[in-house]
This record gives C-alpha cells, sequence and structure tokens, in this order.
C-alpha cells in the first residue's frame, strides 16, 4: 500500500456519525456561493425539465410494465360471430389530397362486405382540383354497383371531426368505420374487426397501422419505429390491462350509438 493510500485511510472519519455530521452538517465553506438571478435562471428551468423528463419516463416504463404483465392476455379472435352482418357506414374524410384518394376508393370499394349492408361516404371539404378528381371517382365507382356517395361541405367548420360529424346525419350504418386519405384498408378489414361488437360492451375497435413506405428514407423508418412503439407498447399494454386507451383517428370502427352516447365528434379533439 502507498504512503498516499495509508495517510486517505487514516484520514477517514472514524463510525458514520462522524461521516454524517463532516459531509452534512460541516459549515467550512458556507457562505462562499451566493445564488444570482442568472444562476437561478438557468437552474430552475433545468430541474423543471429533469422533472418532467423523469415523470415521462416513469410513465413509459409503466406501459412497459403493463405489456409484459398481460401479454397473456392477447386478443385475437372475437368472442362469437354475429348470425347476420350487421350494417356498416364507411366514412372516408378528405381535405385536398387528389393524388391519394383514387387509391383509397379503389381499396375501400374492395373490402369483402355485403354491399347491401354497407355504405360508403366521401366526405370532401377540398378547396382545390380534388373536389372535381374525387367527385369523378365517385361517379366511376358508384357505376360500377358500389353503394358509395360524394358529400361536398363548403364551410369547413370542425374541420375532420365537423365532416364526420355532418355524415352521420345521413349515415344508415349501426357501426361506423372510418379512414383517412393515405390509409389502404386490407379487403378482409371488416370482417375481422366487426364480430369484436358482438360484445354489447364494445364501443370502438382500434386497429394497427402498418407502412407503406417503411423502407423509403431513413425518417420513414424512425417514423414507423415510432409508431410502431405507440401501438405495440401504449395501446397492447392498456387494452390488455382493461385500461382506457384513445382512437387514433383512422384505421378504426365505432358503434354509433357510443359515439352519440358521447356527444358526437368533439370539434377540439378528432
Amino acid at each position: 500500500m502507498s504512503h498516499l493510500a495509508a495517510v486517505v485511510i487514516l484520514a477517514a472519519p472514524r463510525g458514520i456519525g462522524q461521516y454524517i455530521r463532516q459531509h452534512f452538517f460541516d459549515r467550512t465553506f458556507q457562505g462562499l456561493y451566493h445564488a444570482n438571478a442568472f444562476d437561478l435562471a438557468l437552474l430552475i428551468p433545468y430541474f423543471v425539465v429533469l422533472v418532467l423528463l423523469a415523470s415521462y419516463g416513469v410513465h413509459r416504463y409503466t406501459l412497459v410494465y403493463l405489456y409484459y404483465k398481460n401479454k397473456k392476455n392477447r386478443i385475437t379472435d372475437p368472442p362469437a360471430y354475429f348470425p347476420d352482418l350487421p350494417r356498416v357506414t364507411v366514412q372516408l374524410p378528405i381535405f385536398n389530397e387528389q393524388y391519394v384518394v383514387d387509391r383509397l376508393l379503389d381499396a375501400v370499394c374492395r373490402l369483402n362486405y355485403p354491399p347491401e349492408k354497407m355504405d360508403i361516404q366521401v366526405l370532401d371539404d377540398s378547396t382545390d382540383e380534388t373536389m372535381g378528381v374525387a367527385r369523378t371517382l365517385v361517379e366511376r365507382y358508384a357505376a360500377l354497383g358500389n353503394p358509395i356517395s360524394y358529400h361536398h361541405r363548403i364551410n369547413r367548420e370542425g374541420f375532420k371531426a365537423g365532416a364526420l360529424a355532418e355524415g352521420l346525419k345521413t349515415a344508415k350504418g349501426e357501426f361506423i368505420a372510418i379512414f383517412d386519405a393515405d390509409f389502404v384498408p386490407p379487403e378482409d378489414f371488416l370482417l375481422r374487426t366487426i364480430h369484436h361488437f358482438v360484445d354489447p360492451k364494445v364501443g370502438m375497435v382500434q386497429t394497427r397501422w402498418t407502412h407503406i413506405n417503411r423502407h423509403y428514407s431513413f425518417l420513414t423508418e424512425v417514423e414507423a419505429i415510432l409508431l410502431d412503439g405507440h401501438f405495440v407498447l401504449e395501446h397492447s399494454g392498456r387494452a390488455r390491462s382493461g385500461l382506457y386507451f384513445n382512437f387514433n383517428g383512422t384505421a378504426g370502427v365505432w358503434r354509433r350509438r357510443a359515439i352519440n352516447e358521447a356527444g358526437g365528434w368533439q370539434h377540439d379533439t378528432l
């Protein structure tokens, strides 16, 4: 052992009481530092940010815990099946999205569901060439026998929520499926989701999003990872724990009665 180490050991305080007095009650350097306005302007925001980040971290770790704790509660198949399929209204709110509306309508008109049990509403609030494009497409698909109709509002009160509420006035379905313009639902979407509503306590079914252009760039890869984390951890963790989880605004099916009992679509939350 070196002489320096020996000196340090010999100089160390003996006993826990002496250690506490020396490190917590020693006033040798008291008064050497005085906080000023500049220091406080740095320290206060710093600690506020730390507290917020710590709180967010606790929240995320809680979701991870719930996910793994209830991993066995995964729901894949509905508890039963409707003997007679219910009527469904498919609402498609769009706004100035002429380059993707054709792809959307093509996918929705391919849904594997009895046409007499489905009506499709194109809710167009567009102010550009999308109006003409969407109207022409709706007329073309309607001529092919698809139960599709075009709705255009002059005022955009409530934006997306307002368009959905307006469409709900003439909707014929007991259940409401919603897709944004950039979504491409698979053909079996309704058949895979609608039977979960056999349980009268189910008010909404939210499906997980997948990504058409996941590998397009580094940015799309990052966005896909973040969205996957949201759906896999947050939605799954909450749902399997019997907790509330949010509707993501698209790619979901609602029981119409649940919308009405909640007061309808609120303009500030959708």
